[in-house]
């Protein structure tokens, strides 16, 4: 468990595996003592081209502070916390936006907190083809209860014209956002083309983990003015579609989404119903461009009539099913996440 004076490194070493859009992971701690530290969003390891790719930021603060809760609590201690919820600022010379302060409070670790960190510690996103069996309905209203306890809808469809429909536009905005160029420079930063540079950069979207050839990814990529041709466009999307494999079920979450403090708890939700999900056996795989292009939220919202009144907002689509392990996603060192005491 680590230095039991010095928690921090132990429990950042396993909050460290929280998911981050495009596995950037952009959250950062600076320990002020054995009990308190500062918490960052790194704003050079954020997604701004992206509609909607701020208010994404403090979605992923959210479900690292979600993460948090659950390793300190498997580690023997409660979280504290005084947040700020002031916008991001790409534009800023501090390139680390304040989230604000976590405290840990010691308690003893109950049987629940032990096998909670080992769901978190074993939840990752799932690209591979999945084997097109319905989850229980039983599953489906154990998440809703989560959701609905974060002031979120969760929804599903099984119906087989709207999950094509739904995969067909996600597909369609991979292929829309190429045509992007500050979008299309956010993915190629991403991007891991080989085994070894997404194991020694620790970090980015390997080849691997989306179940294609480097050297295929790689000349796809960098020839993105192909992906329109008759012929290789058609065997590009072919190929896209072949991880697509066996997808019966796509959920969505509607909630509160007009400003930092709903986003960090849209976060926190979602980690939860995501660990829910992991616990039942569940593989899930968010869809998030579908919700940061424009022209594609605008076709899912019509597709499943999503409720966005009242500052709400379907903010989150995903695939979910059961499929076989995926590869690892590497993540950074525990070091690389610590910053320095403050002068």
């Amino acid at each position: 468990m680590g230095d039991p004076n010095n928690p921090w490194a132990a429990i950042v070493d396993d909050a460290r595996q929280y998911p981050s859009p495009h596995n950037s992971q952009p959250i950062k701690l600076r320990p002020l003592d054995e009990a308190t530290a500062e918490i960052f969003y790194d704003l050079d390891l954020g997604l701004p081209a992206e509609s909607f790719g701020i208010p994404f930021g403090h979605v992923c603060a959210g479900v690292f502070l979600e993460g948090l809760h659950t390793v300190a609590a498997g580690h023997g201690f409660d979280v504290s916390e005084v947040l700020e919820h002031s916008e991001m600022d790409f534009s800023s010379a501090d390139r680390l936006h304040p989230l604000g302060t976590v405290s840990l409070i010691r308690r003893p670790v109950t049987p629940e907190d032990r096998s909670r960190l080992a769901v978190f510690l074993r939840r990752q996103t799932s690209r591979r083809p999945y084997d097109a069996t319905l989850v229980p309905d039983a599953v489906i209203e154990s998440a809703a209860t989560v959701a609905s306890a974060g002031h979120n809808t969760f929804r599903t469809t099984a119906d087989a014209a709207t999950v094509r429909e739904l995969v067909r536009i996600n597909q369609s905005t991979l292929f829309s956002d190429l045509q992007n160029d500050a979008v299309y420079g956010e993915i190629m930063t991403w991007l891991r083309f080989s085994r070894q540079e997404a194991r020694v950069r620790g970090d980015g979207l390997s080849a691997e983990a989306m179940l294609l050839p480097g050297a295929v990814l790689r000349f796809a990529m960098s020839h993105r003015e192909l992906w329109r041709a008759p012929v290789i466009g058609g065997l590009i999307r072919a190929t896209y579609l072949n991880t697509m494999r066996g997808v019966r079920q796509l959920g969505w979450l509607e909630g509160p989404f007009s400003g930092p403090a709903d986003y960090i708890e849209a976060g926190r939700t979602f980690l939860r119903l995501w660990l829910r999900l992991t616990r039942d056996g569940v593989s899930l795989h968010p869809f998030g461009t579908v919700i940061t292009n424009p022209s594609s939220h605008s076709a899912f919202v019509s597709a499943v009539d999503a409720d966005e009144s009242d500052g709400r907002m379907a903010w989150m689509l995903f695939r979910f099913g059961h499929s076989s392990r995926p590869p690892v996603a590497h993540r950074r060192p525990a070091a690389a996440m610590l910053m320095g005491a403050a002068s």
